[in-house]
């Protein structure tokens, strides 16, 4: 609904009898009577104005008859009273009328001045009700109307200034009521939703209370790519109409739409929280990307007012659109539909994200159809299992540890009387005695549990912000950038050394652990660069977020710190859990599996993840209910790696 009414009345003296009327007379001064009567013009109320008792109905009527669409349009009234003339039975003053109305969110406004005459009845001013009290042309039939000429909206772009988002052809499906008899409406309505796999009911509920010749859209679908709509069996239905429309889409529905977000009609929550800046029929952002940066995209409408009078209608103002501008990403359209095409089949959660370490640009961020709609790829918190150990041997390298350190794989592990054990399936070969790169490759559990005096819960979490899990930072994107608790101690604290316990992280970030592996320095995540023209803040250089105190700032990563951490990750594909990665084509692969347990025993479930990067490409993948990181998200990461070259 247009917004609400913000009445400014503002009433301007210019009463010019000598010595004032009231006050040689004791007559009521008539600058009073005008501004109510201003007042009264503004705020579309006119009990108590200044009218006579005749006219008094008759001009509420007229008044919003007049006003048309305008009435509840903000607007101010301003009264200019002119000389007192005492000629006739009565005295009378003229009085102008000055109208502004805030037709739309430009800088223009639409004026006009009108005029009117308060008599001096008793000891009251009144003002006889005429039309042309609220516009000089309305003559006795006037009525203005306006109407909005939606703007252009802004594209979303991706890497290199590709458009992503960009109009595209669409059907409005829905009933036409002026094409249907009454009687088979709810019929109708009923026979399209059962088509298109609506509810029925919820949509012949809301058809039925739309107007009499209204028509209620079920459904908007691509012009050229309808899925699994069927068309084609709506067209058919009595009743049905398909109307063509232009609206902002991405290449397909599923294309990063978690992340890039939809539009569509406003609702009424947001019409009535914008300032009048968005109307009823108005097309605006309502999630994602679309919706945060939705002020940018959108432009300004432009507006267009007409009077009708006498049978000729007239234009009297008009604004011209200003079309909305473009909001920068560095999404990969042709990697992130690889990513998505990967994570089709996956029934629960998932996500894959693909970051460029050498300048942290977010090139995919997917998340499966089990997501339903959520961005698991940059907001799901998960444990990160055994992937974390790449924060966990950075902890052990500053405490002393080198990458030959002997180290023990036991079967299992005992802390404060918990006991812990590696992965099913650890090869019977990898227990005994090994060294931390082993230990890494084969993701062996007991010998980092083992460790866990050399290194105290605050070290692991500044390990973990120097691979930037847990830092602050500005990708330009709602994000979880992770937490790593530093009070953790005993059974939490060697839950921790693993990947478990408290420690929770994106997708998003733990593709940021690779990355800044890779790059050898740790790496701030962007996926908005540039908003309307103007370039986003650089990444975030902060202190660990909700994870570390304030002395424990992320340390910068060292040249021999990165060397090792790749050196185990190498191994990791080499000689350990991830193989099968060992003949990928291009540089060589790194990589480090993970899989986080959760629930009880008898439905116990496991976070399958996995991270790594080739050349300079950083990718996680997880799915959140799999058998195991290597099995569930490895094969992943293989294809995805093999369909970038």
């Amino acid at each position: 609904m247009p917004a609400r009414i913000r009445p400014h009345v503002v009433a301007a003296l210019a009463l010019v009898a000598a010595g004032g009327l009231s006050a040689c007379t004791g007559t009521p001064d008539p600058q009073t009577a005008a501004t109510a009567l201003a007042e009264a013009l503004a705020t579309g109320t006119l009990d108590g104005a200044p009218l006579s008792a005749a006219d008094s109905e008759r001009a509420t009527t007229e008044l919003d008859e007049v006003l048309g669409t305008l009435a509840e349009t903000p607007r101010t009234v301003v009264a200019d009273v002119g000389e007192v003339e005492e000629a006739g039975d009565a005295p009378t003053v003229p009085v102008e009328l000055t109208w502004t109305v805030d037709v739309d969110a430009s800088d223009t406004d639409l004026t006009w001045t009108s005029s009117t005459e308060l008599t001096l009845d008793g000891d009251s001013w009144t003002a006889p009700w005429a039309r042309r009290m609220l516009h000089p042309d309305a003559g006795t039939d006037g009525v203005l109307s306006s109407r909005r000429v939606p703007a252009d909206r802004g594209e979303i772009l991706g890497a290199g200034g590709s458009a992503i988002v960009t109009s595209r052809e669409v059907w409005r499906i829905g009933i036409d009521k002026a094409n249907l008899p009454e009687a088979d409406v709810a019929d109708a309505a009923v026979a399209l939703a059962t088509t298109l796999g609506l509810d029925p009911q919820a949509f012949a509920d809301r058809t039925a209370a739309a107007g009499p010749r209204a028509f209620v859209e079920a459904i908007v679908v691509r012009r050229y790519d309808h899925g699994d709509v069927d068309v084609e069996g709506a067209r058919r239905l009595p009743g049905v109409l398909l109307v063509e429309d232009v609206l902002p889409l991405a290449p397909t529905a599923a294309f990063a739409r978690p992340v890039l977000g939809t539009v569509g009609a406003a609702t009424a929550e947001l019409i009535e929280n914008s300032d009048g800046a968005i109307q009823a029929g108005d097309v605006v952002g309502l999630s994602g990307l679309q919706q945060q940066y939705d002020e940018t995209l959108r432009g300004l409408p432009g507006t267009t007012v007409a009077l009708t009078a006498g049978g000729a209608t007239r234009e009297i103002f008009s604004t011209e659109p200003r079309a909305g501008s473009d909001v920068t990403t560095t999404l990969d359209p042709r990697l992130q539909m690889v990513a998505e095409s990967l994570l089709s089949p996956v029934k629960s959660p998932s996500a894959l994200v693909a970051l460029r370490p050498s300048t942290g640009e977010v090139l995919a961020a997917a998340s499966g159809p089990g997501s339903a709609g959520f961005s698991t790829a940059t907001l799901g918190g998960y444990a990160p299992g055994s992937t974390f150990k790449v924060a966990t041997a950075l902890a052990l390298l500053r405490s002393g540890l080198t990458t030959d350190s002997p180290m023990d794989c036991t079967p299992t592990a005992v802390a404060d009387g918990r006991e812990f054990s590696n992965y099913p399936g650890f090869p019977a070969d990898a227990v005994g005695p090994t060294t931390l790169e082993g230990v890494i490759a084969t993701s062996c559990n007991t010998a980092l549990i083992g460790a866990r005096d050399r290194v105290d819960a605050a070290d692991l979490a500044t390990a973990a912000a120097s691979l930037g899990l847990g830092v602050a930072l500005e990708a330009g994107v709602p994000t979880l950038v992770g937490e790593v608790p530093t009070d953790a101690t005993g059974t939490e604290h060697a839950a921790s050394m693993i990947g478990q316990g408290r420690i929770v992280a994106s997708p998003l970030a733990m593709a940021t652990v690779a990355a800044s592996v890779a790059a050898g320095s740790r790496v701030s995540p962007v996926l908005v660069t540039d908003v309307g023209g103007k370039s986003l803040p650089a990444a975030a250089d902060g202190a660990v977020e909700a994870a570390t105190d304030e002395t424990s700032a992320p340390a910068p990563l060292t040249d021999d710190e990165a060397a090792a951490l790749r050196r185990m990750m190498r191994a990791v594909v080499t000689d350990g859990t991830a193989s099968f990665l060992v003949d990928v084509p291009g540089g060589e692969v790194f990589a480090k599996t993970g899989t986080a347990e959760f629930g009880a025993q008898e439905a116990a479930g496991a976070h399958a993840w996995i991270v790594g990067f080739q050349d300079d490409l950083a990718v996680a993948v997880l799915v959140e209910d799999g058998f195991s990181g290597a099995a569930t998200a490895g094969p992943l990461l293989e294809e995805l790696l093999r369909a970038a070259r």
